[in-house]
């Protein structure tokens, strides 16, 4: 893996700071990006004491600032190969869509997919020139199945899916390849504002929500080990083959996908709604 360089946006924690560490650990020198710099030091702490921090780089990037953008494509400029880009950066927004904003959407989108986009165009020119890359964009179960209380999340997801679908098949014939890495239930800091939601008894989906938190809550004992997800990263990363499209992982995840392929949607509603019956 000597000379191979990697990006992984939003690596200041879970699993963009874990794929760092796998690449590294790969053999990767790896351009480890964040919004904000000042959290490197989980991710450097980390790097030292597995001793690989020197093959590691942290350089500024918000995935939703134009100008942060155009910064990094300047510091690109310094780099003749690129060979893989993690797209990890993004959160969760959770809450029930009619209670949404349109601008918490857009928010959402901002980052989860449209930060994407700027970031993967921005990389591009260079894997095209070189004839090969790989690119691995974090999406979840949630692109796959949308759930009550994340419909902003699951849609940027499902958008996420797409875009992916249509740009590996556009990339192909110039040597890069695009895949989906889809984690069930891992925990990580994406989970943040989900976690926070409080049942509004004024609210017309309150009924809802005490069963919804239950299920969240009584869904963390089947997290799964976030390094499990960053090791199938660095697998694609290196895998000198051609990867697949979608990669699904974490417990329950091929089940359900599997479920929603083979069942009626009027029975697997049934089943859903009947889980979260108050």
């Amino acid at each position: 893996m000597n000379g191979k360089t990697a990006i992984v946006t939003g690596s200041s924690s879970g699993f963009g700071l874990l794929c760092v560490i796998e690449l590294a650990l790969k053999g990767f020198t790896v351009i480890a990006t964040m919004r904000n710099t000042n959290r490197a030091n989980e991710l450097l702490d980390l790097a030292k004491e597995k001793q690989i921090d020197n093959s590691i780089h942290i350089t500024s990037l918000d995935v939703t600032s134009t100008e942060s953008i155009h910064d990094f494509k300047i510091f690109l400029e310094t780099y003749s190969q690129i060979d893989v880009l993690v797209n990890n950066a993004g959160f969760a927004a959770g809450g029930f869509s009619e209670e949404l904003s349109i601008d918490d959407y857009r928010q959402q989108f901002e980052t989860n997919f449209f930060g994407v986009i700027a970031v993967t165009n921005a990389v591009l020119p260079i894997m095209r020139a070189r004839k090969q890359g790989r690119i691995i964009n974090m999406s979840s179960i949630s692109g796959r199945f949308g759930f009550p209380g994340l419909s902003a999340y699951s849609a940027s997801k499902h958008a996420l899916e797409g875009y992916s679908e249509s740009l590996r098949l556009e990339l192909r014939p110039f040597g890069i390849d695009v895949s989906l890495i889809e984690p069930g239930s891992y925990q990580t800091n994406i989970w943040t504002s989900v976690d926070q939601l409080e049942n509004n008894l004024e609210s017309p989906y309150s009924f809802f929500m005490d069963s919804l938190l239950k299920e969240i809550n009584n869904g963390k004992a089947n997290y799964g080990d976030p390094s499990d997800v960053a090791k199938l990263a660095a697998q694609i990363a290196s895998d000198p083959g051609t990867p697949d499209l979608r990669y699904p992982i974490g417990k329950g995840v091929k089940m359900n996908l599997f479920l929603k392929k083979t069942l009626p949607w009027k029975l697997l509603e049934a089943v859903v709604l009947k889980k979260l019956k108050p």
